[in-house]
């Protein structure tokens, strides 16, 4: 049975993942609990969008919604194993109802009649706080790990979350294991009596170490999550580097487990003879996925991810060490989404020669048809998927695409479609539609906002139905920027070659909100010397002109010979109000990796 093991030191926690996001692979909790000893089997089922349509979910079923349904159907299959081998089960499928969640897992327990105790945190929900403003749909705070550790104490084998941080399914369980103070420190900022660290995490004096070293655990339990929670990601899935190795290897990528030891150091691995491959640029790359500033925050620790050491430590294995942890900013992030209004898309299909005439003509139809009454928003993009002299219809086309919103379902619907069906005997040459517009459909905008973390009920409802306050960190401290590093010395001149940067980087970007991140690295320190002098704000804005007029930021990552860019707005209000053809960012970073700039032959 998996329980915190005695001595001093205790051995390591083998804690896997089995979701990254609602509706990742329904096998991979069998597959996780089946392939191999874990003590802890995590599940991330959370996103912005995800709580969008989980919100919709629970306007529509109060009594039975609002939660990610699928994890119960994972759990039918796989709960009499997970008891049987004693292996604990964190996850935040419990979305906008955790409680009706747990309520469910503890009546799928006793119907396949396997004994479980379920308990549940909540406290996430902040819907009823004053100053939103109308409209808001979902108001969640992002928690920390104190409640699910709080619940593993009181016994749990199943813990349901609502909106906690993604890695805190990692810190709350690590700190269980090890007996941390789970984040929370007394007066002098460290859980004991004034001027004693309390390392034994039992409210006294025990241990030695000092409070930063607490603060360095627990952030390396933070980075070890943040590898963990994007499931394939780490062993494979959406790698740059996918192409040199075996196709047949990454066609099933077993899903990750980390090694996590009393100091926060980890081992990132995956369970022998599965799919996949964990190697320094799997790790690199889910660490630079959708992060922001070096100083990574969240409710528990702040981790500087400028501090992350990773090394190769065997085959499908990547150490993690080094990591430096700080005091938790005062404040924690708020995530609302707000119906947004109602939006609609018509796509054209241009074919042959004039394509840029065509699409101006069809423009100029269509926006005399509306009139004056028309959408608030009319968002036109031309797409030049043809090819001169092409050998089929379909790449000889083009795509022109017309996205519409307001607040007026009427004005996206029915009066849109009928303006463009009635185009299809006076409109250009060829005229065609990929498909006849529709009715339109509401969308959803996403905002981040912070409320102090101490007037924030985070709440464990254990087992026995107790309810226990998790109280807010009593040491913080505000986030700041972190000064540059020294850049390295630059490469010497010499010949060079137009190539892709992707010949020589590797990249992987996603989304915060409505913006996104594009994180670059190199697997050489020659490389490392090109990058960080060639790949300026300048250089990337020029290289994805899509940039140009928003703020762009970049942080450096010496250590991981990495480059982090945020530009600020380039997915408007967020995934749901679906701003740009890839809402999520998932392709910007493919996009950069092929595009062309001086690379010297020496990297090539």
């Amino acid at each position: 049975m998996s329980v915190p093991p005695a001595g001093d030191p205790p051995r390591p926690l083998r804690i896997a993942n089995a979701s990254g996001f609602y509706g990742d692979r329904h096998d991979a909790l069998r597959e996780m609990l089946t392939g191999g000893p874990v003590d802890v089997v995590t599940g991330d089922y959370l996103a912005e969008l995800t709580m969008l349509i989980l919100g919709r979910d629970l306007l529509k079923n109060p009594d039975d919604g609002g939660y990610a349904k699928t994890f119960l159907r994972q759990l039918e299959d796989c709960l009499g194993i997970a008891r049987e081998q004693g292996t604990r089960i964190v996850v935040n499928a419990g979305g906008l109802n955790p409680a009706g969640l747990a309520a469910k897992v503890r009546e799928l327990a006793g119907r396949v009649g396997v004994e479980a105790r379920v308990a549940h945190v909540e406290g996430d929900d902040l819907r009823a706080w004053p100053g939103w403003g109308e409209g808001v749909l979902t108001a969640n705070a992002y928690l920390g790990g104190g409640g699910i550790t709080a619940c593993l104490r009181a016994g749990a084998d199943i813990v349901v979350t609502g909106r906690v941080t993604d890695a805190a399914l990692v810190t709350g369980a690590a700190a269980w294991w090890f007996d941390w103070p789970g984040g929370q420190y007394g007066p002098d900022g460290d859980g004991g009596p004034d001027g004693q660290y309390d390392s034994d995490g039992d409210g006294g004096p025990g241990g030695t170490h000092s409070p930063e070293a607490a603060y360095d655990a627990l952030a390396g339990a933070v980075v070890a999550g943040h590898v963990l929670e994007c499931g394939a990601q780490a062993t494979g899935g959406n790698y740059a580097f996918f192409g040199e190795h075996d196709p047949r290897k990454l066609l099933h990528p077993g899903f990750p487990l980390a090694e996590l030891h009393a100091d926060g150091s980890s081992v990132i691995t995956k369970h022998p003879g599965t799919g996949g491959l964990v190697d320094l640029g799997t790790v690199t790359a889910q660490l630079l996925y959708e992060t922001g500033p070096v100083r990574y925050a969240g409710p528990d620790v702040t981790a500087r991810l400028d501090s992350v050491r990773l090394t190769q430590d065997g085959t499908d294995r990547v150490r993690i060490e080094g990591v430096r942890g700080e005091a938790p900013p005062p404040m924690l992030k708020v995530g609302l989404n707000r119906l947004g209004g109602h939006r609609n898309e018509v796509e054209f299909v241009l074919t042959g020669l004039d394509i840029e005439a065509k699409a101006a003509f069809v423009q100029a139809q269509l926006e005399e048809s509306l009139g004056k009454r028309r959408p608030r928003e009319l968002r036109w993009e031309l797409v030049r998927t043809d090819r001169e002299d092409a050998p089929t219809q379909e790449t000889a086309s083009a795509l022109l695409r017309l996205v519409v919103r307001d607040d007026d379902p009427e004005l996206v619907g029915r009066r849109l479609s009928g303006a463009a069906v009635e185009l299809g005997l006076s409109g250009y040459p060829g005229f065609t539609l990929t498909a006849p517009p529709g009715r339109g459909a509401p969308y959803g905008v996403f905002e981040a906002a912070y409320v102090p973390q101490g007037e924030v009920e985070h709440t464990a409802v254990l087992p026995d139905g107790t309810r226990q306050r998790i109280p807010a960190p009593a040491s913080t401290r505000p986030l700041e920027p972190v000064p540059p590093p020294h850049l390295p010395p630059p490469l010497p001149h010499g010949a060079v070659r137009r190539a892709p940067l992707g010949r020589v980087a590797g990249a992987r970007s996603g989304d915060k909100g409505g913006d996104a991140n594009v994180g670059v690295w190199v697997r050489s320190d020659a490389a490392w010397r090109w990058l960080a002098h060639e790949l300026t704000v300048e250089c990337f804005v020029q290289l994805l002109p899509e940039a140009e007029g928003l703020k762009v930021t970049r942080h450096l990552l010496p250590e991981l010979r990495a480059l982090n860019f945020v530009v600020e707005g380039l997915l408007g209000e967020g995934v749901a109000s679906r701003h740009r053809f890839d809402p999520q960012a998932k392709g910007v970073g493919e996009w950069l990796r092929a595009r062309y700039l001086d690379v010297p032959e020496v990297l090539l």
